[in-house]
C-alpha cells in the first residue's frame, strides 16, 4: 500500500525545468508543500503560479553553500519542517577529453557533486531533529555503467552513487532514508528537447527516450513506500536504450 505524501514538505532543486518541474507538478496534487529552487526566478514563479498547493520560491545556486543553507532555513521558517530533500539540480557535458574544456568540467563537478553535498549537509540537522526524512538524489545510469562518450558526467554520477550508498548507512538509525533515482536518456532540456511533439515521438513512439514525467512518477513511487522500506537505487531506462 502506498504511503501518503499529503502534507509533506518537499524541497526540489533544479525545479525550473525538466525532472524537477515535472516532479513539482506531480507532487502538488498529492498535497505536498513545495520549495522550488533554481537560478531562474522567472521560471520558478511561473511554475509556482501553475500549482494548486502552497509553495515557496527560492532563487539558489547549489554551488554556493550560503544559498543552499538559506534555502533550507527559509523552508523551515515557512513550513516548520523538511520531509524531503530532492537534490535534483545537475548539468550534462558529453564529449571527448582531448576536445573538452576543463573549466566547464570543474563547473559540472561543482553542480553535480558539491551541490548535492551542500544540500544534504544543510538539511540533515532538521531531519535528525525530526528523526525522519527522505533524501533523494538524481543520479544517472552513468553512475552504474562507465559510458565512454560522457566521461566527466559519468565520473560525477559514480561519485554520487558512492555517496548515496555510504551516507544512507550513516543516517538510517535516525529515521532518515536515502536513495538515488538513475534515469537513462530523458527527452528534456538537458538533452536539447523542448518541443512536446518531438518529445512524444522519441519517447512514446520510438522508445529511445523517457520523459521527465516518467522519472517524476518513479520519484513519487520511491517516496510513497512505507517508512520501513528504502529503495536505495531505482534505474529507469527507455525500452530501446541499448546500454
Amino acid at each position: 500500500m502506498a504511503h501518503s505524501l499529503d502534507g509533506k514538505v518537499v524541497i526540489i532543486t533544479g525545479a525550473s525545468s525538466g525532472i524537477g518541474a515535472a516532479t513539482a507538478r506531480m507532487m502538488a496534487p498529492l498535497g505536498c508543500k513545495l520549495t522550488l529552487a533554481a537560478r531562474s526566478v522567472d521560471k520558478l514563479n511561473a511554475l509556482a503560479d501553475s500549482l494548486d498547493t502552497e509553495t515557496l520560491v527560492v532563487p539558489a545556486n547549489v554551488t554556493v553553500r550560503a544559498d543552499v543553507e538559506a534555502m533550507v532555513e527559509q523552508t523551515i521558517q515557512k513550513f516548520g519542517r523538511v520531509d524531503v530533500m530532492f537534490a535534483n539540480a545537475g548539468i550534462y557535458i558529453p564529449g571527448k577529453i582531448d576536445e573538452g574544456d576543463p573549466d566547464a568540467w570543474a563547473n559540472l563537478m561543482n553542480v553535480n557533486i558539491d551541490g548535492v553535498l551542500y544540500c544534504v549537509h544543510a538539511v540533515l540537522p532538521q531531519m535528525k531533529k525530526q528523526q525522519s526524512g527522505d533524501i533523494l538524489i538524481t543520479s544517472s545510469i552513468s553512475g552504474f555503467i562507465d559510458i565512454d562518450w560522457e566521461p566527466i558526467y559519468s565520473a560525477s554520477k559514480h561519485a554520487i552513487q558512492g555517496f548515496v550508498h555510504t551516507i544512507r548507512r550513516q543516517v538510517s538509525s535516525m529515521g532518515i532514508r536515502v536513495g538515488a533515482i538513475a534515469p537513462g536518456a530523458v527527452a528534456n532540456e538537458l538533452w536539447g528537447y523542448s518541443d512536446p511533439a518531438e518529445i512524444e515521438k522519441v519517447s512514446v513512439q520510438d522508445h529511445q527516450f523517457i520523459k521527465s514525467e516518467d522519472v517524476a512518477n518513479s520519484v513519487v513511487f520511491m517516496l510513497s513506500q512505507p517508512p520501513y522500506v528504502t529503495i536505495r537505487d531505482l534505474v529507469i531506462l527507455p525500452q530501446n536504450q541499448d546500454i
